[in-house]
């Protein structure tokens, strides 16, 4: 197998369970060395040490406290000597703050948890671009930043309004930060799945995995393939490596025509 990302540094934050982990086994296969970025420790030692510690190291990193993602960034420069690649990809589907039995919807939207989730999935992405592109400029790397956004980027929901919304920001991101960053050689994208059976999904959701893929499959045009991490983790090492060379300020979506019209 090509080695895709062979003497790249990657940090991927959310990588200690669904897309991020996948996506972390996967660059590991194609030659990066890997920083793991999360809240949930035990779990993301555990992928690190699965990965080795010559390829892959953990760090805690909350992406809602600015400072936490710029430290992150300079252990990376400190200990790897480069970044190469930067996959945020950290986000949640709903707050734990919510404080009514609210599912978001725009008559009984908490504010509280609106708050909350926008820190996450708005401004701890921005604060992940931001300092990832200072690294790369600063160092004349013609680097690659990825995004995670969702199809619920390009579409409006029943419920869960602040989700929607936050994704909707994503690409907004995006599409401003390859603008100015396409100066210094730094392409920023994102991919937007449709649903998958993260462990985060099941959770929220209150489902088995083999229930949501049935569920949600039952919705998509492609018929005769479920979504799995892997297919998500597949587009990122796309955008990631040189494959996508000129290819900037675009959302892949991975939805198994979801949205086709």
């Amino acid at each position: 197998m090509s080695k895709k990302l062979e003497g790249k540094v990657a940090i991927i934050t959310g990588g200690a369970s669904g897309l991020g982990r996948a996506t972390a086994y996967l660059f590991a296969d194609h030659g990066a060395r890997i920083l793991i970025a999360d809240i949930q420790d035990e779990l993301g030692q555990q992928v690190a040490a699965s990965i080795g510690s010559h390829n892959c190291s953990y760090i805690h990193c909350d992406v809602t406290d600015e400072e936490q993602v710029k430290s992150m960034v300079e252990w990376t420069l400190q200990n790897y000597g480069q970044l190469d690649i930067m996959f945020s990809n950290a986000g949640i589907i709903r707050s734990k703050k919510t404080t009514t039995n609210s599912d978001q919807n725009i008559l009984d939207l908490d504010l509280e948890a609106f708050d909350h989730l926008f820190a996450v999935n708005v401004r701890g992405m921005a604060a992940c671009v931001k300092h990832a592109a200072r690294a790369m400029v600063e160092r004349r790397v013609r680097g690659s930043i990825v995004c995670t956004a969702s199809t619920c980027a390009s579409t409006g929901g029943d419920t869960d309004v602040d989700y929607f919304m936050s994704k909707h920001a994503v690409l907004g991101l995006v599409r401003s930060a390859s603008k100015q960053l396409g100066a210094h050689g730094i392409r920023v994208n994102s991919v937007s799945p449709y649903v998958v059976a993260t462990p985060l999904l099941c959770t929220v959701s209150g489902w088995e995995a083999e229930a949501v893929e049935k569920f949600y499959a039952g919705r998509t045009k492609l018929k005769g393939v479920v979504l799995k991490e892997k297919h998500v983790a597949d587009a990122v090492l796309f955008l990631a490596s040189g494959d996508s060379e000129v290819v900037t300020g675009h959302d892949m979506v991975v939805d198994a025509g979801f949205l086709c019209k």
